[in-house]
């Protein structure tokens, strides 16, 4: 049982095999249909998962300077470093066009303060808003009303600029099962963009599609290929979730018991602030010991003093005790990138679980929590 198999907790593991799983399934796509696979460090920039999926990508794909930089130590220049964001900054662009092989601009006015200069180093292409929208909630959704993704398709169709860039860059989902939002964008891109389709020399078709979890590609494979085909262009895709999202847990060991109001009560050695997206979203996170038809409920609750550090209500073959161990399972992506010390509670213990065994790769010290707290006297 992994979570016996880790000495801490608090712990994030990431399951090394389930992650390899999931850049296999990717690995046989890029195989199939010759499309480019970058995996997304965003969902989890952490080295030793970006050393686990090195070997099947054909680089990473990032949203900042930093994260640029870290994909760089990594690939050691053996791979594309693809970056889009809405936070370029003046002062960063020449350490981005000079780490990123690729960027994708988000507005027609950064593309024409930074294109000419960043072209020197990296090839240019903008992020186009297709204005399609695939999603109720707007909260996931890059086409939502008035959205700051990308270029709007109709104010870019209309510019000089399709006949100047190398390439487009696209996202319109979250965690989709179904290629059918990839065919209709795609569908609604050729005729606005005509002829000049065939001058690009790449395509990228964003993330947010869960591939290991689709069971027939077919869909995708023949889209690629007759892009690939028709217009000559590189398709680049870049999951981020659909490579990490099954293959990290958080382990938590409850603290104390009680009853409010009738109802049972586990503080756990945890807390909504080491998988913020509990709270941002009210999202209740899967838990393996959770028994549907269990006789015994329990409110699982973060130990921080925020009143809606809450995982949610719970059942089990058994009353929860203190000491008991219990895990929040598939919650690999977003969780420990957005993990916080709120309240001055540690961040959790990482480790790796391959199918030899546990090893712990990073703890978390007060002075690690120090540093980010105390003023720096050399800046004074």
């Amino acid at each position: 049982m992994l979570k016996n198999s880790v000495a801490s907790s608090p712990a994030f593991v990431v399951d090394a095999v389930e992650v390899v799983k999931s850049l296999k399934v990717l690995a046989e796509l890029r195989n199939q249909c010759g499309c480019k696979v970058l995996y997304s460090i965003k969902a989890l920039p952490f080295s030793s998962v970006l050393e686990l999926a090195r070997p099947f990508v054909d680089g990473f794909s990032v949203s900042s300077l930093f994260e640029a930089r870290l994909a760089d130590e990594i690939l050691a220049g053996q791979g594309s470093i693809h970056l889009t964001t809405p936070g370029i900054r003046h002062d960063e662009l020449d350490d981005i066009a000079g780490l990123c092989t690729h960027i994708s601009f988000n507005s027609l006015n950064q593309y024409q303060c930074f294109g000419e200069a960043a072209g020197a180093e990296s090839s240019v292409g903008l992020r186009l808003n297709p204005k399609l929208s695939f999603l109720d909630d707007e909260r996931f959704d890059p086409c939502r009303p008035s959205s700051k993704l990308g270029v709007d398709i109709d104010e870019l169709c209309r510019s000089s600029f399709l006949g100047q860039i190398n390439g487009l860059h696209f996202h319109t989902v979250f965690s989709a099962t179904d290629f059918t939002p990839l065919i209709k964008t795609i569908e609604k891109l050729q005729p606005h963009l005509g002829s000049k389709f065939a001058s690009l020399k790449w395509l990228n078709l964003g993330g947010g599609y869960l591939f290991s979890r689709i069971e027939d590609h077919s869909r995708f494979i023949d889209l690629v290929r007759w892009l690939k085909s028709d217009f000559g262009v590189d398709i680049y895709i870049e999951p981020g979730k659909s490579v990490i999202g099954q293959a990290g847990h958080l382990i938590a060991t409850v603290i104390d018991t009680f009853t409010s109001d009738g109802k049972a009560i586990a503080v756990l050695d945890t807390s909504v602030n080491h998988n913020p997206e509990v709270f941002e979203y009210q999202r209740q996170p899967e838990l393996h010991e959770h028994e549907p038809d269990g006789t015994y409920a329990a409110v699982l609750a973060g130990c921080t003093c925020l009143a809606g550090d809450i995982f949610g209500e719970y059942r089990f073959n058994k009353p929860l005790k203190m000491g008991d161990r219990v895990v929040f399972k598939h919650v690999g992506a977003y969780s420990l990138i957005k993990a916080n010390r709120f309240n001055g509670h540690n961040l959790p213990d990482v480790y790796e679980a391959s199918s030899e065994k546990v090893t712990l790769l990073k703890h978390y010290s007060y002075a690690d929590y120090r540093g980010q707290w105390v003023r720096d006297e050399t800046l004074s």
